[in-house]
């Protein structure tokens, strides 16, 4: 299945970050912490060149702690200041604020030797999905950004005050338009990044299912307390069968049980997975 999802709306994002990106100090990139590469815009690399740049790896919660720890090496490498961090909570701002202040360090002492007094501007940039809006709500302590739990909440952007020393840029959730690796289509489909309306969702679950057989095996077995298969298929039915998934005439409903495998991989509760491997 080629996973593909580019709605009209993200062209015109493209070219408005584009614009947007001359006005910031820095790039403040959300990834999903469980496929940190492929939650990556391609392009976000030459968009902010000479830009400050802060890495959160978000929903780390719902990640693997050993894969966690993995990536944020990986970013630390390349330079930039990282953060792990579950954006539901509410104690973002101290931590936040000494990212950014770490992150922002050099334009922070240019501005104080020019005596310009004037906040650091941040764009925010992320997938759909990703947590961009419910990371900034927490972040500043009350409801400035429109949050959902699917993708395509914030369409347009919006500038944010936080204190005196910060403004923040939320833009819309953005893909591009063609994948370099059906990996990544897949995984971004998987977390959620993509409209659930237009997917196969026992074909996604299928997938879901081998593309975790190898490092969590017993993930299934052990949430839905089945006997488990070397048969994906078969296993998706045990599943269908404990949850009471039925049709008409008794019949097992296999596209039901997808949607509650799915489900519970991306609210946490088979465990915490890492698509996207170190």
């Amino acid at each position: 299945m080629d996973y593909q999802w580019y709605p009209g709306h993200m062209t015109k994002a493209i070219r408005q970050m584009r614009e947007d990106i001359k006005l910031v100090d820095l790039v403040i990139e959300l990834l999903d912490a469980r496929i940190p590469l492929s939650s990556r815009n391609p392009d976000i690399d030459s968009l902010g060149r000479n830009k400050s740049r802060l890495v959160i790896l978000n929903k780390s919660d719902l990640a693997d702690d050993t894969q966690n720890a993995l990536w944020d090496k990986f970013f630390k490498d390349k330079g930039y200041t990282v953060l792990k961090v579950d954006s539901r909570v509410n104690s973002l701002a101290k931590i936040v604020d000494r990212a950014i202040e770490e992150a922002c360090k050099e334009k922070i002492e240019a501005n104080k030797k020019k005596g310009i007094n004037r906040p650091i501007r941040a764009m925010v940039v992320g997938i759909p999905n990703v947590g961009k809006s419910t990371f900034i709500n927490s972040y500043a302590k009350r409801s400035v950004a429109k949050t959902g739990n699917k993708p395509g909440v914030t369409k347009g952007k919006q500038w944010i005050k936080i204190g005196k020393n910060l403004e923040l840029l939320d833009t819309p959730g953005i893909l591009w338009p063609k994948f370099d690796d059906e990996q990544i289509g897949l995984n971004l489909a998987l977390v959620g990044s993509m409209n659930d309306n237009i997917l196969d969702a026992a074909e996604l679950a299928f997938q879901f299912i081998k593309k975790t057989r190898e490092n969590y095996p017993d993930i299934l077995k052990n949430r839905f307390n089945i006997e488990g298969n070397e048969d994906v298929v078969e296993e998706m039915y045990q599943v269908a069968d404990v949850r009471n998934c039925k049709l008409p005439g008794n019949k097992l409903d296999l596209d039901k049980a997808s949607k509650i495998i799915l489900d519970e991989f991306r609210s946490g509760k088979l465990g915490k997975i890492t698509l996207d491997r170190l």
